[in-house]
């Protein structure tokens, strides 16, 4: 596995602007795939003060509702990524066969929003979902949040901050190679420097975009960096899933671990010799595939 370039602050922009005419935006008609789903763009109220948040919203189609949802934040560092890019896969290995309905967010990007922006934005689209599921044909009892990367960070940190405000209530939480912990302390955050696909410069860069001055200081929020929190009880069941060879795989095998201690549930994998976002980089190895089953089998329990 051959290592990237790693994220900086003097190359951050040009990154930015490489991945957003570079990675794939299908529109809303490439997405219905023949008329096999049902896809449309929202755009619903933001949070205070803020500009509306669009959700793509996709079901498979002629299946009749209310049926489960699926609320999912695309990785990319809090700095890259969009809403649209992640739903082929999305829509063909999961809504599909699970009869899912999804709706992925799309969230400003750091370093020109700054946390609290992005999860304030992740969060109004949640309960605008949750709030109009007779008209989205959802069950609001039947919520799952998720995402990868930066965006399981983003799912886990929503999960916090829903059970703190009393908001929508999720079935699950779906952590994908989360991006949890600001501070790159970690055995294995040191241990993977320079090597792979994301490290300890680009994780240390991206984290700054986001936190700006508040990044690394004592009384960060944990709806910042959910390895913060303190209190993880009363947390809806979580999946999570690491590479063994990639910085996050001690945050996130700790984050499982404090679900554990706290009483709550948590199902926890970590891939041998797996990189961060290998399932995406090498999809047709057998690990791969194995990890994608292993998430859908997790998908179909909590549905039941």
């Amino acid at each position: 596995m051959e290592s990237r370039e790693p994220l900086t602050p003097d190359n951050l922009q040009a990154l930015q602007e490489r991945d957003a005419s570079a990675r794939p935006r299908p529109t809303t008609e490439d997405l219905r795939a023949d008329g096999r789903f049902e896809v449309t763009e929202l755009r619903v109220p933001g949070p205070l003060d803020a500009p509306d948040v669009t959700l793509v919203s996709a079901r498979p189609s002629g299946l009749a509702g209310p049926l489960p949802l699926l609320y999912y934040m695309h990785g990319g560092a809090m700095i890259m990524g969009n809403a649209w890019s992640v739903l082929p896969r999305i829509l063909r290995e999961w809504a599909a066969p699970l009869g899912l309905a999804v709706i992925s967010v799309e969230y400003r990007l750091a370093p020109h929003a700054q946390y609290p922006q992005p999860l304030e934005d992740c969060y109004a689209g949640l309960a605008w979902a949750a709030g109009h599921a007779a008209e989205l044909d959802i069950d609001p009892d039947r919520i799952i949040i998720g995402g990868k990367s930066a965006g399981g960070g983003l799912a886990a940190a929503l999960a916090l901050l829903a059970r703190d405000r009393g908001g929508p209530r999720a079935l699950g939480q779906l952590l994908l190679c989360p991006m949890l912990d600001d501070r790159n302390s970690t055995f294995s955050s040191h241990q993977m420097t320079g090597l792979g696909t994301w490290d300890l410069t680009s994780n240390a860069t991206a984290w700054k975009a986001l936190l700006g001055a508040r990044h690394g200081t004592a009384d960060l929020p944990p709806y910042a960096a959910p390895s913060r929190a303190t209190d993880l009880s009363g947390l809806p069941p979580a999946y999570i899933d690491v590479g063994s060879a990639e910085m996050f795989r001690d945050e996130d095998v700790a984050y499982a671990n404090a679900i554990w201690q706290a009483g709550g549930q948590a199902e926890l994998h970590v891939w041998p010799g797996a990189y961060h976002g290998f399932d995406s980089l090498a999809p047709q190895a057998a690990l791969s595939q194995d990890a994608r089953k292993t998430r859908t089998r997790w998908l179909r329990r909590l549905l039941g």
